[in-house]
């Protein structure tokens, strides 16, 4: 991650509203738990490139169940004012698909998710 603060930040409001929890705490990473999976978010003084590019080969985006979807509405809507800009906006909520229901977000840094409504 490019900066560990704004991934904090971001990914931990995104991440707290999934139901995720802080699980460890370093000074160069944070992970989050929620059930048996686990989320770690590291500053490596390895990095090739300051810049995230989900059209680079590696992660192009992380998939979340997001609840219903008012729950996915309201992520959505929240996203902006905290580092998440929505994606497609001409086709969401639909822009997986007619029958996908979902929101896609990117962060300050690049990085997608999409937010699928468990109740499709």
């Amino acid at each position: 991650m490019p900066d560990l603060g704004r991934t904090i930040s971001e990914w931990g409001w995104l991440l707290g509203r999934l139901g995720y929890t802080q699980s460890q705490d370093w000074p160069d990473g944070r992970s989050w738990l929620l059930g048996d999976t686990y989320l770690t978010f590291e500053r490596s003084p390895a990095m090739t490139s300051p810049e995230h590019d989900r059209l680079r080969p590696g992660l192009n985006h992380l998939a979340f169940h997001a609840g219903s979807r008012l729950d996915v509405d309201t992520l959505a809507e929240e996203g902006p004012a905290n580092g998440w800009a929505l994606l497609f906006p001409d086709r969401h909520p639909h822009a997986g698909g007619p029958d996908h229901y979902a929101a896609y977000l990117a962060n300050t840094d690049g990085f997608e998710v999409e937010l699928v409504a468990n109740d499709e």
